[in-house]
């Protein structure tokens, strides 16, 4: 036996990615019951999400579930929640960088936070890691404009930029920089970086992989031994970290790193989320990316150190990668010039509301047992 039911809602781009902006308020208290929610909102259980809204895909089946902040420090609260295509299952463990750049217009745009003259700073408390995220929101005449002239890569055509910074960025669901305690490990006699910036990654030599690093997103998806050997690497590395059995968790997120093949660039990044190759890269990953450059001994500041990317003073406050779909600018800010203490990390997305209304979906009568795989920190 099931019940229509509707809620308010907005979809929005954010970055490379899309999905819809709820309000906490029109959401029960419990996540289990937000989760069976999500679940038949996206239409999760079906390849295409035939019954929902979901894309298909991993990057257009998320959700963000935003309210006023009870935190002083912050405008607004932001609750991220990846919803499986094939499973029911709601992971609200991770946070997503791409759809936090649309946090802001969907604050400003519901009344959350009163817009100003020119740009609104928008301050989020991400609660599922527990930081601050300061988002620069263009709003000439006092309201938000998704017009502009910034490309970002994986976006066709142009639109306004908005510049996120993120703050306190180290330890995020670890408690530390490198929460193994040191800056390489060895697991299936592969070298590995284990990181936590923004995210928890671990990093990979794509050349130990027997690959280039270059392959492309749909080469990498039908290459099974080697996913199935990087999950099992990504499995120990989540023991190692301290996150405990991470089968049923999209964290800690795979990046295969190399030599860029652009001059200007520093790195090369195929970063999986965590079975499939992105399409692009994800705003914390790449987040994470950057701050291992200037880090001693990790993979990719050896690699960066190889490719004559570093600076002399072994810190490189502007990182650019390459990904899949183009490449991403990072801006990397360090106190008193110590490379593990990472101040801030800003970087331009662009945003874009497509509909506001109301959504409608079915609800059983009881949730599933298994459809809530972990809840945000």
């Amino acid at each position: 036996m099931t019940t229509m039911n509707s809620i308010p809602c907005m979809i929005m781009r954010g970055g490379t990615s899309r999905g819809p902006f709820l309000r906490m308020r029109d959401l029960p208290d419990s996540q289990e019951e937000q989760a069976e929610i999500l679940l038949n909102l996206m239409g999760s259980g079906h390849a295409l999400q035939i019954d929902g809204i979901g894309g298909g895909d991993p990057l257009t089946s998320k959700v963000a579930i935003v309210e006023r902040s009870s935190d002083l420090a912050a405008d607004v609260d932001y609750l991220f929640a990846q919803v499986d295509v094939l499973s029911r299952r709601v992971d609200f463990n991770p946070n997503c960088g791409n759809m936090l750049s649309a946090v802001g217009p969907y604050a400003i745009e519901t009344g959350l936070v009163e817009v100003q003259e020119g740009t609104t700073i928008v301050r989020v408390r991400n609660l599922n890691t527990q930081r601050l995220i300061e988002c620069h929101v263009p709003t000439p005449g006092r309201q938000v404009t998704y017009e502009g002239d910034t490309r970002i890569s994986g976006v066709p055509g142009e639109a306004a930029g908005i510049q996120l910074s993120f703050l306190d960025i180290v330890g995020t669901k670890t408690g530390a920089l490198l929460p193994t305690g040191q800056a390489s490990d060895t697991i299936e006699g592969i070298e590995v970086t284990c990181l936590d910036a923004a995210t928890p990654i671990i990093m990979i030599d794509a050349a130990d992989l027997g690959l280039s690093g270059q392959e492309s997103p749909a080469e990498l998806d039908d290459h099974r031994a080697m996913l199935e050997r990087l999950e099992r690497i990504r499995r120990e590395a989540g023991h190692r970290m301290g996150l405990g059995d991470v089968s049923q968790s999209v964290l800690p997120k795979p990046v295969l790193v190399s030599a860029p093949a652009d001059d200007t660039s520093t790195l090369c990044t195929r970063y999986f989320v965590p079975h499939r190759c992105h399409k692009a890269i994800a705003v914390t990953g790449a987040i994470a990316v950057a701050t291992a450059v200037s880090v001693p001994g990790t993979v990719a500041n050896r690699i960066a150190v190889e490719a004559g990317r570093l600076e002399a003073d072994g810190q490189l406050p502007q990182v650019k990668l390459e990904h899949p779909s183009g490449f991403i600018d990072l801006d990397v800010e360090h106190r008193c010039g110590n490379p593990v203490d990472i101040a801030r990390v800003s970087l331009i997305r662009t945003a874009r509301k497509i509909m506001s209304g109301t959504i409608f979906y079915s609800l059983p009568s009881a949730p599933g047992p298994d459809m809530l795989t972990s809840k945000a920190s």
